[in-house]
């Protein structure tokens, strides 16, 4: 048990570290390559905080944990969308200026209820997993069109502030983006067993040790990134990263866990955990959009909420883990 919990906290650690070096090489290298700034921001940064759970899930459904994998993926969003979010419009409300935040809002609401659908038949099969990557695909390539011809962007400049604040050569780049993935591998495999190990200790469901702990872990690139951007007054970048990462989790994350071993489909992830899911998604477009009293602004009260919401959720799934140990 102190082996798993030691293998937990170092695997998160160097999870959380690997990530960060991994985007920046990765960052650095597709503006030496000649990406445009609002690519960078949208696929690189964007999707490239969601490696972690990328790594974990992929490396769960492996090892024959669908539980974990699927707990990640929806547990990641939740917490992205009900904890940094809403700790970071606690901080300071959110103004929301990007288009291409507004366009990404409502698409994550249809790729929720299009995860929702496929959980129906209690499975996820690599059919679905591969219409999932599929998805995932096209939008990337419809992100990459519309960034391509798109005029100006707060996000683009945001990105673009971000990239000249840290120079990077690109032999050091490679370097890093080499040393980011390798590590990245070694750390999600680290996290995996001593996150399975000690579900097994405890007599709970590796879905709520993905839902919680894992979740939590693999979420902390983004969290940083939200703090950050916050002192800079980067407030579209913060959005960006999030709406990026919940479009990389529902589909690529999720996806490929399936596609690698079809996932079966405990029936609480389908009325607890999508539906919030669900709800926290819709919710932030509301905010996102105005309609909550605040204009294209999420509120300190808004964020409240949120927070609020995440602390009900995580007391309810940690209630779960003590009435198994009692039981």
């Amino acid at each position: 048990m102190l082996m798993a919990i030691g293998a937990i906290i170092a695997g998160l650690v160097l999870l959380v570290w690997s990530a960060d070096k991994f985007v920046e090489g990765a960052a650095a290298t597709a503006k030496h390559l000649g990406m445009p700034t609002l690519l960078i921001g949208m696929v690189i940064i964007g999707f490239g905080t969601s490696a972690p759970e990328l790594a974990v899930s992929a490396m769960a459904a492996a090892d024959g944990n669908p539980g974990l994998a699927l707990g990640n993926g929806y547990g990641s969003n939740i917490t992205n969308i009900a904890l940094i979010v809403g700790l970071t419009a606690v901080i300071a409300p959110i103004a929301v200026h990007s288009q291409v935040i507004r366009k990404e809002l409502p698409l994550l609401v249809v790729l929720t209820l299009i995860a929702g659908a496929q959980l129906l038949d209690g499975e996820l099969s690599r059919l679905d997993g591969w219409i999932l990557l599929a998805v995932f695909a096209a939008v990337m390539g419809w992100s990459i069109y519309q960034g391509m011809k798109g005029k100006a962007d707060p996000l683009a400049s945001e990105t673009d502030a971000e990239i000249i604040a840290h120079p990077m050569p690109l032999k050091t780049a490679l370097i890093w983006l080499a040393v980011g993935l390798v590590l990245l591998i070694v750390s999600s495999r680290m996290l995996v067993w001593g996150a399975v190990t000690i579900a097994q200790s405890l007599g709970v469901s590796d879905l709520v040790i993905g839902l919680t702990i894992v979740a939590i872990g693999t979420s902390l690139p983004e969290l940083a990134s939200a703090l950050a951007a916050v002192k800079k007054n980067e407030h579209d970048l913060i959005l960006g990263n999030i709406l990026g990462s919940g479009i990389f989790n529902t589909l690529a994350v999720v996806g490929l866990a399936a596609a690698i071993e079809p996932l079966a489909v405990d029936p609480a992830v389908l009325y607890r955990d999508w539906n919030l899911m669900l709800a926290l998604t819709v919710g932030l477009l509301l905010m996102g959009f105005g309609l909550t009293g605040a204009r294209k602004l999420i509120s300190r009260l808004d964020g409240g909420i949120l927070v609020l919401v995440y602390v009900a959720y995580t007391g309810y799934l940690l209630s779960t883990v003590v009435a198994a140990g009692t039981a």
